[in-house]
Order: structure tokens, then sequence, then C-alpha cells
């Protein structure tokens, strides 16, 4: 019998505001899903919708073939994990993790070999006698999660359940989170606003703005085929050009750079993304014949940031600033410095095109 979450239709509205517009979605069994999106685009909502703690306006939500719209939240059976790991002070550790099993009334034995399992999974065995004040941010999230793990929830849900902790931490409990839910085979959805966790986490990413899904897609359709201005700028950085189009180009400074798939927009108005390290720095003796030569230009490096493995140019053609990513290794052979002018070459395969021109 299939396990899959279905939300059709969902809309949410509070007085005048939407909240959440439209929503359709299906989660696939023991799949990991991140909704992504800004600050107040509608995906801690839809979450609560699923959860049962809001209520939609409209639509229906099912889990294995199962009407839930109106069921509380505690005959859903999903587990829940928040920000602010909303663990009891006076609590141990174990005591926590035992917490919604109690509430079940599951038996002592079975509750107590419960724990001691959570307890090993979460790396929390010489912690469990400790209070919550007695742990790192880091420990304390592992107790939520052992605690919301421990009730064997058909579906786990997170809110943000990083966005406290330092990066080192993020990173480190990412890994666990994943490696989790992998092992588990539990469906998981998760909230961020955290592109970087959304990319390296999840098996589909939902890219949310205004209330409504723009796009789903694994991480690396989401990174490679941006389908909207929005998603290609949220997603990573680009270099946007708008302008005229015609006969297959779009003008940038003196050049007519040439575009795979600009003449699948009607409108005379286009916009252009292309990734920065998709553009290609030649020098002289790499230019050959199989460049595009409309896509080449010689351009002076108005900047150099260093970022780390990533060295970033920034150009100024015409008036667009457009930045370019080296890896170091590259940027060292080259010997580059600000004021330089170089070869960029724009390969007509790697913009992604939009109709939109906003």
């Amino acid at each position: 019998m299939s396990k899959k979450l279905v939300l059709k239709d969902i809309n949410k509205n509070f007085g005048s505001l939407i909240a959440v517009e439209n929503v359709n979605l299906t989660v696939e069994p023991g799949e990991f899903v991140c909704f992504l999106g800004p600050s107040g685009c509608g995906k801690t909502t839809l979450l609560r919708i699923i959860t049962g703690f809001e209520q939609q306006s409209s639509g229906t939500l099912t889990y294995d073939n199962l009407d839930i719209s109106n069921i509380i939240p505690q005959k859903r059976n999903f587990g829940i994990v928040f920000q602010s790991y909303a663990l009891f002070p006076n609590m141990t550790v174990s005591e926590n993790i035992a917490f919604g099993l109690k509430m079940r009334k599951v038996p002592k034995n079975l509750l107590e070999d419960r724990v001691e399992e959570m307890l090993n999974l979460m790396g929390l065995a010489e912690w469990k006698t400790h209070y919550p004040a007695q742990l790192s941010g880091g420990q304390q999230q592992r107790v939520a999660l052992g605690r919301a793990i421990a009730i064997k929830p058909k579906v786990l849900l997170l809110d943000e359940p990083l966005s406290a902790l330092d990066a080192k931490i993020r990173v480190r409990l990412r890994v666990v989170i994943k490696k989790l839910q992998h092992d588990l085979g539990i469906t998981m959805i998760y909230v961020t606003h955290d592109q970087e966790e959304a990319l390296s986490m999840a098996d589909r990413v939902v890219i949310m703005e205004g209330g409504s899904i723009k796009q789903v897609g694994t991480p690396w359709e989401i990174y490679r085929e941006p389908q909207s201005r929005f998603v290609a700028e949220f997603v990573g950085t680009s270099n946007f050009i708008t302008g005229t189009h015609q006969n297959s180009t779009l003008k940038l400074g003196e050049n007519q750079l040439k575009i795979d798939g600009i003449n699948d927009v009607k409108s005379d108005q286009v916009n252009v993304a292309i990734r920065p390290e998709k553009i290609d720095l030649l020098t002289d003796a790499e230019v050959s014949e199989g460049v595009e030569l409309s896509n080449l230009m010689k351009v002076k490096i108005e900047t150099v940031t260093f970022l780390g493995a990533v060295v970033q140019l920034t150009f100024n053609i015409e008036g667009t600033e457009i930045n370019v990513d080296l890896v170091e290794k590259r940027y060292a052979e080259l010997e580059l410095k600000k004021g330089d002018r170089v070869n960029l070459y724009f390969p007509p395969e790697s913009f992604h095109v939009f109709a939109e021109h906003n």
C-alpha cells in the first residue's frame, strides 16, 4: 500500500493575507524533501498544515490513501522537530527522549530498549543523565531528533532545525540527519531558508515564493535548470542580462551574444542568466577555432575577491556587472590582478533564458 503524502489544492488565508496558494505536491515514501524559500514565503505555514497545527482554508491532504485533512495532530503520528528544540528543562536526556513513548503508553521494557537505541543512534549515551542546560546547542538538537524519531513517526517534519547553531555544527548535523534519514528509510520534510542545506541534503527541493511553489526538482535540476529568474537568483548566484533579442542574439556592450534557446521566447524583451562558473576566462593561446567569436570579449578586471577555494573576478561591461568564478589553482596559474584585461567567453549553451523581464 502506498505511503505517499499528497497535498492537493492547498490554500491558507489569514484574513486578506494569502499565506499559501494552490499548492499541489506528492511526497514519496522514504523521500527527503526540502521546502526552500525566503522568510515569509509560506514554507513554515505549509509545514504546520501538514502537521495539523494549522488548518488549511481549502484543499485536501492524504497519507496512505487516507484523508487526514481534518485529523488532529496527535492522530497523524507525524514527528516534529522545531528550531527551538522545545526540550523539557527538568527532564534528563533519557526522559526527554522517552516522553513521546510514555504518552503513547509503550510498555516499560520496550520503552527502555527504544530510548537506549535512540541514545546510541544519536551519539548521546554518555549524556543520558544530563539535563538540557548542561548540553551544547548541537547536543540539544540531537535530543530533539531522538525524541521525534523514537515514536517511529510515519513522517518526520523539521522546521529550520539547525538555524540557531553555528556554521560548523550545522554542517556536522546535516550529515547526521541525512544519514539517519537514509538508514531509517523515513519520509522527511525539512523547512529551511539556507540553500546550501537544501541542496546538500534533499532528494527533491521545493522552491517557494509568495505562498506558492515556483519549482520542484532534484538539487541538480534546480541548480542547473532554474525555470525562473527568482529560482536562478535564490539558488546559487547568477549574472543577469536583460535586453532585446534578434536572430538568436542578445546585445551586451558592443557584442551580440549568441544564446541557445533565446528564440523560444516570443516577447522582444528577454532575461538571461549565466552562472559565474560557466563563464570561461581564456588566455590568447586558448582562443580556438571552436569558439563563437561573438561571445568572446576582452574586458578589464574591476575587483578580485578571494573566497578560499574560489576567486571571484568582477567585470563591468557597459553598466552590466558580470562576476566570474575561478578555482584558486587556475587563478594562481594565470597570475591575475585587478586592472588586467582578459578574454571572457560566454558559451551559448550555458545561458538560462526567461520570458519575464523584471
